[in-house]
């Protein structure tokens, strides 16, 4: 096991996609030796969904969230809510996503993409559970979604209503959404050599809004790049936003944990049933 202590938590891991289905068992021992203590696992169509609650109840540490990506969002009905709305009431799901616009892509049109992301953010609000967001190249639209829908948020979730994933916007953004109460997600380009923008938001922002993730098996962190990305590798997160923090791998690592049990709402003890 690595010298984290097991407080690692990859808030976003997609181990219901194909990419795991021959290794699954192994790639999970190999997070447990890396230090991870919990994994979260978002959905992005209803048979994700659904796959990744299974995976959930079925491992102490893992964690589900359930939603519609925006690349789906074409195929939303008042069907797709009722039923995420049901699969949300397993009490291993911490969240709602994962959910979004993505004008990079458009393989869905942009109207359907803003009314999926809505109907969801009304389940997050009547679930009281967090929204796991996924924004490329959607900034200007999104962001005034997010402000609208955090202004009458009851509380606990006004104060934790959700989660920019794999964060690659500017200081402004980062600034924005933290000031609505949001965490951003901080996955394996932080590591890469041209990401000198995004290690100077990560520098900037506050800590205690920090998470850490890896998109797996998306945005493998240095030195894995052209690699299927694994939950192991956020520890190689980690390092690299010590190293920004000028602080240890063990102590960006307990942080980051604990802002993801603050945001999810998990118990950080030490008891081993609640970790991989």
């Amino acid at each position: 096991m690595s010298d984290l202590a097991r407080t690692l938590v990859d808030t976003h891991c997609h181990l219901t996609l194909p990419d795991f289905a021959e290794d699954l068992d192994q790639v999970l021992e190999n997070a447990r030796r890396s230090g991870l203590a919990r994994i979260v696992v978002p959905g992005i169509d209803l048979a994700t969904s659904r796959a990744a609650v299974a995976l959930a109840e079925s491992h102490p540490g893992l964690y589900a969230a359930v939603g519609v990506h925006p690349h789906h969002s074409n195929a939303w009905t008042p069907a797709t809510a009722h039923e995420l709305r049901a699969l949300a009431a397993s009490a291993k799901v911490v969240a709602i996503g994962e959910a979004g616009l993505d004008y990079y892509r458009d393989y869905a049109p942009r109207d359907a993409q803003r009314r999926a992301l809505r109907a969801q953010l009304e389940l997050a609000a009547e679930t009281g559970l967090p929204i796991i967001v996924h924004n490329r190249e959607a900034s200007a639209d999104l962001l005034p979604l997010l402000a609208e829908w955090t202004q009458d948020l009851p509380e606990p979730i006004a104060a934790r209503p959700g989660v920019l994933h794999a964060f690659s916007g500017d200081l402004s953004t980062a600034s924005h959404a933290i000031e609505m109460g949001f965490y951003l997600g901080i996955a394996g380009p932080l590591t890469y050599k041209q990401a000198a923008s995004l290690r100077s938001v990560v520098s900037s922002i506050a800590r205690d809004r920090t998470l850490i993730e890896t998109d797996a098996p998306y945005l493998p962190p240095h030195p894995h790049r052209g690699q299927r990305n694994e939950p192991a590798y956020v520890s190689l997160v980690a390092e690299r936003l010590a190293t920004e923090w000028e602080t240890t791998p063990a102590d960006s690592a307990a942080i980051t944990g604990r802002n993801a049990g603050a945001i999810f709402g998990w118990d950080h003890g030490i008891e081993n049933g609640h970790l991989l």
